[in-house]
Protein backbone atom coordinates (compact mmCIF):
# COMPACT_ATOMS: atom_id res chain seq x y z
CA UNK A 1 0.00 0.00 0.00
CA UNK A 2 1.24 3.44 -0.65
CA UNK A 3 1.56 5.99 1.91
CA UNK A 4 -0.63 8.31 -0.56
CA UNK A 5 -3.61 5.55 -0.09
CA UNK A 6 -2.95 4.73 3.97
CA UNK A 7 -3.04 8.25 4.51
CA UNK A 8 -6.69 7.87 2.65
CA UNK A 9 -7.48 5.11 4.60
CA UNK A 10 -6.61 6.56 7.73
CA UNK A 11 -8.29 9.79 7.30
CA UNK A 12 -11.33 7.68 5.84
CA UNK A 13 -11.40 5.55 9.15
CA UNK A 14 -10.88 8.36 11.29
CA UNK A 15 -14.13 10.23 9.95
CA UNK A 16 -16.23 7.25 9.86
CA UNK A 17 -14.92 6.78 14.01
CA UNK A 18 -16.06 10.66 14.51
CA UNK A 19 -19.79 10.07 12.75
CA UNK A 20 -19.95 7.11 14.72
CA UNK A 21 -19.09 8.89 18.35
CA UNK A 22 -21.83 11.84 17.00
CA UNK A 23 -24.59 9.21 16.24
CA UNK A 24 -23.86 7.71 19.70
CA UNK A 25 -24.43 10.94 21.40
CA UNK A 26 -27.35 11.58 19.62
CA UNK A 27 -29.72 10.67 22.30
CA UNK A 28 -27.87 11.72 25.29
CA UNK A 29 -28.15 15.25 23.31
CA UNK A 30 -31.86 14.57 23.05
CA UNK A 31 -31.92 13.69 26.76
CA UNK A 32 -30.07 16.25 28.26
CA UNK A 33 -31.92 19.04 26.07
CA UNK A 34 -35.61 17.50 27.31
CA UNK A 35 -33.96 17.70 31.15
CA UNK A 36 -32.82 20.69 30.81
CA UNK A 37 -36.42 22.14 29.41
CA UNK A 38 -37.69 20.72 32.02
CA UNK A 39 -35.55 22.31 34.36
CA UNK A 40 -36.32 25.82 33.18
CA UNK A 41 -39.94 25.48 32.47
CA UNK A 42 -41.46 23.13 34.81
CA UNK A 43 -39.80 22.75 37.87
CA UNK A 44 -39.91 26.41 38.78
CA UNK A 45 -43.79 25.73 38.79
CA UNK A 46 -43.40 23.24 41.83
CA UNK A 47 -40.65 25.04 44.03
CA UNK A 48 -38.24 22.88 45.62
CA UNK A 49 -40.30 20.34 46.95
CA UNK A 50 -38.19 17.11 46.09
CA UNK A 51 -36.78 15.34 49.19
CA UNK A 52 -33.20 14.73 47.90
CA UNK A 53 -30.23 16.98 47.14
CA UNK A 54 -29.68 17.40 44.18
CA UNK A 55 -33.14 17.50 43.02
CA UNK A 56 -34.53 14.35 40.52
CA UNK A 57 -34.32 16.76 37.69
CA UNK A 58 -30.61 17.69 38.38
CA UNK A 59 -29.31 14.13 39.44
CA UNK A 60 -31.31 13.05 36.12
CA UNK A 61 -29.36 15.62 34.13
CA UNK A 62 -26.13 14.76 35.98
CA UNK A 63 -26.54 10.69 35.07
CA UNK A 64 -27.30 11.42 31.45
CA UNK A 65 -24.05 13.41 31.21
CA UNK A 66 -22.11 11.19 33.22
CA UNK A 67 -23.15 8.10 31.75
CA UNK A 68 -25.12 8.46 28.73
CA UNK A 69 -28.60 8.04 27.58
CA UNK A 70 -28.91 4.18 28.13
CA UNK A 71 -27.45 3.80 31.82
CA UNK A 72 -28.29 7.41 32.97
CA UNK A 73 -32.03 6.77 31.99
CA UNK A 74 -31.78 3.65 34.19
CA UNK A 75 -30.11 5.78 37.34
CA UNK A 76 -32.42 8.45 36.67
CA UNK A 77 -35.48 5.76 36.66
CA UNK A 78 -34.46 4.11 39.53
CA UNK A 79 -34.06 7.56 41.35
CA UNK A 80 -37.67 8.79 40.96
CA UNK A 81 -38.75 5.17 42.08
CA UNK A 82 -37.14 5.92 45.19
CA UNK A 83 -38.44 9.38 45.61
CA UNK A 84 -41.99 8.99 47.34
CA UNK A 85 -43.85 10.54 50.61
CA UNK A 86 -42.37 7.71 52.74
CA UNK A 87 -38.78 7.85 51.79
CA UNK A 88 -37.07 10.49 54.25
CA UNK A 89 -34.79 12.04 51.25
CA UNK A 90 -31.25 13.34 51.89
CA UNK A 91 -28.27 13.67 50.07
CA UNK A 92 -28.39 11.36 47.07
CA UNK A 93 -25.34 12.12 44.31
CA UNK A 94 -25.14 10.36 41.38
CA UNK A 95 -22.55 6.92 41.67
CA UNK A 96 -19.02 8.07 40.89
CA UNK A 97 -17.65 7.32 37.19
CA UNK A 98 -13.56 6.92 37.66
CA UNK A 99 -13.32 7.25 33.63
CA UNK A 100 -15.78 10.16 33.76
CA UNK A 101 -13.36 11.74 36.93
CA UNK A 102 -10.11 11.43 35.17
CA UNK A 103 -11.89 13.06 32.21
CA UNK A 104 -13.07 16.12 34.52
CA UNK A 105 -9.78 15.89 36.18
CA UNK A 106 -7.97 16.35 32.54
CA UNK A 107 -10.06 18.66 31.51
CA UNK A 108 -10.69 21.18 34.34
CA UNK A 109 -12.09 24.04 32.52
CA UNK A 110 -14.38 21.31 30.67
CA UNK A 111 -16.75 20.68 33.76
CA UNK A 112 -20.74 20.83 33.03
CA UNK A 113 -22.13 23.40 35.25
CA UNK A 114 -24.37 20.80 36.46
CA UNK A 115 -21.79 19.06 38.11
CA UNK A 116 -20.62 22.61 39.61
CA UNK A 117 -24.42 22.38 41.19
CA UNK A 118 -24.90 18.82 42.00
CA UNK A 119 -21.53 19.39 44.42
CA UNK A 120 -20.96 22.55 45.65
CA UNK A 121 -17.88 23.16 47.66
CA UNK A 122 -18.92 22.91 51.54
CA UNK A 123 -15.87 24.66 54.11
CA UNK A 124 -14.56 22.38 56.57
CA UNK A 125 -16.43 23.26 60.22
CA UNK A 126 -13.10 24.62 61.85
CA UNK A 127 -13.02 27.11 58.56
CA UNK A 128 -16.97 28.05 59.43
CA UNK A 129 -15.39 28.50 63.38
CA UNK A 130 -12.71 30.77 62.59
CA UNK A 131 -14.79 33.04 60.11
CA UNK A 132 -17.13 33.10 63.39
CA UNK A 133 -14.39 34.05 65.78
CA UNK A 134 -12.92 36.95 63.45
CA UNK A 135 -16.33 38.44 62.72
CA UNK A 136 -16.47 38.80 67.11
Amino acid sequence: MSRVSSTAHYRQASSSTVTAKRIHTIPQSVLVGALTVYRKTVSPLYGQVCRFFPSCSAYALEAVTVYGATKGSWLAARRLCRCHPWNPGGVDHVPASPSYDRWLQENPARIPRIMELNHPVIPADDEGREAARGAN
